[in-house]
């Protein structure tokens, strides 16, 4: 596990009707601040990353869909510099997801439908301080490919 990401399961309240889904509420004691809320949609096999922020908080659950969201943690103080993390979420694993700044982080949608993935950010969305990486960069160790056993 990168040292300071969180993973914290989520409620479902579930009857005939349908359900209500929990994120994140003021009251928790993992919440900072709010920012903005968005949802990036992707649809199967897609893969939206790399991307680092600077100062920004990230607050990722998905409500449709499944991901697997890659970290890694390249932060030069961090004593899980150099690690990566895989975390499957989504319909099978309804959790939210803390991610600090200074985190690389990206996601690849699988299943059968498109991912819909709520990030509640402790700041409202800044170009500024983003850094954008592609996916295939040989910085990163990692490899996107469907892996088998």
């Amino acid at each position: 596990m990168i040292e300071g990401v969180k993973i914290i399961p989520l409620r479902q309240i579930v009857d005939e009707r349908g359900k209500v889904m929990h994120m994140l509420k003021a009251t928790d004691p993992h919440f900072i601040e709010f920012g903005e809320i968005y949802f990036s949609c992707a649809w199967p096999g897609a893969i939206k990353a790399w991307h680092l922020h600077t100062r920004m908080t990230l607050n990722y659950a998905v409500v449709q869909g499944r991901a697997k969201l890659v970290l890694y943690d390249q932060r030069p103080d961090s004593p899980t510099k150099g690690q990566l993390q895989e975390i499957f979420l989504g319909e099978d694993n309804y959790v939210l997801v803390q991610v600090p700044p200074g985190i690389v982080n990206g996601y690849k949608a699988y299943g059968d439908k498109m991912v819909i993935l709520a990030n509640c950010a402790t700041i409202p969305h800044d170009p500024t301080e983003i850094i954008r990486i592609s996916p295939f960069t040989p910085d990163i160790p990692y490899d996107w490919s469907l892996k088998h056993g």
